[in-house]
C-alpha cells in the first residue's frame, strides 16, 4: 500500500496533464463542495419566507470574516504545501514532516486567536460592513454560532493541502464532501424544520466543518498517508515558519484583498443602493465563488505537479504543466463568462425570488462578470509563482489588482458621470482586465527564460 501511494505521487513520471487532471478533478470537485458549505446557506436562507432578502444580505456581511478565516488557512495551507512537495521531490522526507507540522501548528493558533477577536467586535465590524439596523440582528446571529468552529475551518481547509500535496486527490475531495453533503442535509432540517433560521444555518456548518476537519485529520496521522503529521515536529521553528509564511502570503493577500473589496463594496452600495443591492452583491459573491472553481481547482492541482518536478529538475514538465494550466483556465473562462451574460437570471432565482432583487440584479451581474475571462490569465500567473516558490511575484499582483485597482476604483467610480451602484460593479472587470494582462505577461518574461535556462544547463550537464 505504501509502496503503491508513493509512485502514484511521483509527478515527474508519466503525462503532466494527466497528472495535474488526475489532481484537479477530484480538487475542484472538492473545493466547489467546500465552497457549497456557506452557499449552501444563502441558497436556503434566501427562500427563508416573509424575511427572505434581509437574512440574505445580513448573511451577506458576515462573508469578509469568513473571508478572513479563509485568508490564514491559505496562509499556512497553501503557503505549506508547495515547500513540502519540493521537499519530498528532492527525498528531504524530515523537512518535509516539519514543514506539515509547523503549519498546522500555526493553523491552530492562529484559529483561536482569530475566533476570539472577530467574536469581541463582531458589531463595529458588522456595521463597518455595511449592515443596518434591519439587517445586523441576522449578521449577528449567524456569525455568532459560525465563529464557534474556525478551529474545525482551519484544520479542514488548511491542512487538505497536503493532503493533496501527496497525490491523493481523490481522498482530499472526501475531506470536505462529507461535510458538505452533511450540511446539505442539516440545514433545511435546522432551518424549516426546527424553525432556527439563520441560527440553524450557522449551526449546520460547523457540525459539517467538524466531521471534516476530523477525516483530514485522521488520514494524515494514518497508515495511508505518504508523509504523516507527526506530533514531534509541531513544536514552532522560526525559520520554518517564515518560509511557510512568505510563500503563503500571496494567496493570504489575495484573501485578505478580496474581504476588503468586498466591505468597500458593501459600504459603497449601501451608499448609494441601500439594503437592496447589498444583497445583489451577496448573491453575485455567491455566484463568484461557484463559478471560478474550476479555474482555481485546475491551478492549485497544478502547483503540486509543478512544484515537484521543479524540485526534481525536471524543468521541461514545468514549462509543459504551464501551458497546459493556461490554455485550459482560459478556455473554461470564456465558457463561464458566456453562462453568466445569457442566462443570469437562473443564477439569481437560486438565492432569492424577490422581483425588484432580480430585476436590478441581471444587469449588475452582467457588468460585474463581463471581464471574467480575464481572471484566468492571473490564476494561471500567480499559481505559477507561488508553486515555484516566487512569493513576491506572486504578493505583488495579489495587491496590484485588488489594492491599487480595484478599491479605488470602488470609491471613485460611483461618482463618475453618475454611475452610482453601476461604478462599483464596473470596477471588477477593469481590474480583471489590467490585472491579469500585467500578471500572466509578467510570469511569462520572468519564470518561462528561468525555466529555459535551466532546461538548457541541466541537458548539457547530462552529456
Amino acid at each position: 500500500m505504501q509502496h503503491t501511494a508513493q509512485n502514484t505521487s511521483d509527478f515527474s513520471k508519466g503525462s503532466v496533464a494527466g497528472n495535474i487532471l488526475r489532481l484537479a478533478v477530484p480538487m475542484t470537485c472538492a473545493q466547489l463542495i467546500n465552497v457549497l458549505y456557506n452557499v449552501v446557506d444563502r441558497i436556503y436562507i434566501g427562500h427563508i419566507p416573509h424575511t427572505s432578502t434581509e437574512a440574505l444580505t445580513g448573511i451577506g456581511l458576515t462573508l469578509p470574516v469568513i473571508t478572513i478565516i479563509t485568508a490564514f488557512a491559505n496562509l499556512f495551507g497553501t503557503g505549506g504545501a508547495p515547500l513540502f512537495s519540493i521537499a519530498r521531490g528532492g527525498g528531504e522526507t524530515e523537512k518535509a514532516k516539519k514543514i506539515m507540522a509547523n503549519s498546522f501548528t500555526m493553523l491552530l493558533v492562529s484559529g483561536l486567536i482569530l475566533a476570539v477577536l472577530c467574536y469581541v467586535f463582531r458589531r463595529p465590524l458588522m456595521y463597518l460592513f455595511g449592515a443596518s439596523d434591519v439587517t445586523y440582528p441576522y449578521a449577528d446571529a449567524y456569525l455568532t454560532i459560525y465563529l464557534c468552529g474556525t478551529l474545525f475551518v482551519m484544520v479542514s481547509l488548511g491542512m487538505n493541502n497536503f493532503i493533496n500535496a501527496q497525490g491523493f486527490g481523490v481522498t482530499g475531495m472526501l475531506s470536505v464532501s462529507i461535510g458538505a453533503v452533511l450540511n446539505l442535509v442539516l440545514d433545511p432540517l435546522f432551518i424549516f424544520v426546527f424553525g432556527m433560521g439563520v441560527r440553524g444555518a450557522a449551526l449546520a456548518t460547523i457540525i459539517s466543518q467538524f466531521v471534516s476537519a476530523v477525516w483530514v485529520f485522521h488520514f494524515l496521522t494514518g497508515k495511508k498517508a505518504v508523509i504523516t503529521l507527526s506530533p514531534a515536529y509541531m513544536k514552532p521553528e522560526p525559520a520554518v515558519i517564515k518560509k511557510i509564511t512568505g510563500l503563503g502570503l500571496s494567496g493570504f493577500i489575495m484573501s485578505i484583498t478580496n474581504g476588503s473589496v468586498q466591505i468597500m463594496c458593501n459600504a459603497t452600495l449601501q451608499r448609494y443602493g441601500g439594503d437592496l443591492y447589498v444583497g445583489i452583491m451577496t448573491v453575485i459573491n455567491s455566484v463568484r465563488e461557484i463559478i471560478t472553481m474550476p479555474a482555481n481547482g485546475l491551478t492549485n492541482g497544478a502547483q503540486p505537479v509543478m512544484s515537484f518536478n521543479y524540485g526534481a529538475g525536471e524543468y521541461k514538465r514545468v514549462k509543459s504543466a504551464i501551458k497546459f494550466t493556461s490554455w485550459a483556465c482560459i478556455v473554461f473562462s470564456f465558457f463561464a463568462w458566456a453562462l453568466l451574460f445569457f442566462f443570469p437570471h437562473f443564477f439569481i432565482h437560486l438565492f432569492n425570488s424577490d422581483p425588484e432583487l432580480i430585476e436590478k440584479g441581471v444587469p449588475a451581474m452582467r457588468i460585474y462578470f463581463a471581464g471574467i475571462f480575464m481572471m484566468s490569465l492571473q490564476f494561471a500567473g500567480q499559481s505559477t509563482a507561488v508553486a515555484l516558490g516566487r512569493s513576491k511575484q506572486a504578493v505583488f499582483f495579489s495587491l496590484f489588482r485588488k489594492v491599487i485597482i480595484v478599491i479605488p476604483l470602488t470609491l471613485l467610480l460611483p461618482a463618475v458621470g453618475g454611475l452610482g451602484t453601476d461604478g462599483v460593479f464596473l470596477a471588477e472587470p477593469i481590474s480583471n482586465v489590467v490585472g491579469g494582462t500585467a500578471c500572466f505577461v509578467t510570469m511569462l518574461l520572468t519564470v518561462w527564460p528561468m525555466l529555459s535556462r535551466k532546461e538548457k544547463e541541466t541537458t548539457e550537464k547530462t552529456k
